[in-house]
Formats: C-alpha cells, structure tokens, sequence
C-alpha cells in the first residue's frame, strides 16, 4: 500500500540473522535484526511465522504469533531504529516480511 508521493515498498522491510555463538537448551541461538531502509514510517509489519519454533522465549512486545505471522513491535511505527530479538533452533528460520502499511 503506497501513500502520497511515497516511494517506499514492503521490500524496505530488511531483516537479517546471525549466530550469536551461544547455546539455550542445546540449540544455537539467533540474533534477528528488523530495519525499515525507507524514510517513510512503516507501521503493522508482519512476517511470516509459519512453521516457526524456538526453545528461548521472545519478547511478545518484540514479535506477537498470530497463526502463520508474526507482528513486529504490536504494529507500532518502525522507523530508522532496528528491532532487535533473539531465539533458538537447530537452524536459522526465514522471517519474511509478508505486510506492513506505509506512511509517508
């Protein structure tokens, strides 16, 4: 959904994952980092969820399940601050942005 004159798109929405070198419950741990590359406020970002399992607890403020997706910070505006959370499992679990609504 575009606004205005607003070049942004869901494509703005970068989230990125790496190895935190830790270990819970014998499960590698993952550093998630959610960005908005847009100067546009992006607000109500899901991502996929589907599938999704982790053995450490996720902040619910930070990423709240809802069937197959996930919402970033209870919908709240995503502006140049990153949001940042960690889980646990065997593997990295590919949290594709799938909406977001764009004001500009």
């Amino acid at each position: 959904m575009l606004s205005g004159y607003c070049q942004c798109s869901l494509s703005d929405i970068h989230v990125t994952q790496s190895g935190t070198g830790h270990k819970v419950n014998g499960k590698p741990e993952w550093t998630v980092t959610i960005t908005n590359r847009c100067v546009c406020v992006q607000t109500n970002v899901q991502l996929n969820c589907k599938g999704f399992q982790t053995v450490e607890v996720v902040n619910p403020s930070l990423l709240k399940f809802s069937g197959d997706a996930c919402l970033v910070s209870l919908g709240q505006p995503i502006f140049n601050d990153a949001i940042v959370f960690n889980y646990a499992w065997d593997t990295q679990f590919p949290l594709n942005p799938i909406s977001s609504n764009i004001s500009c």
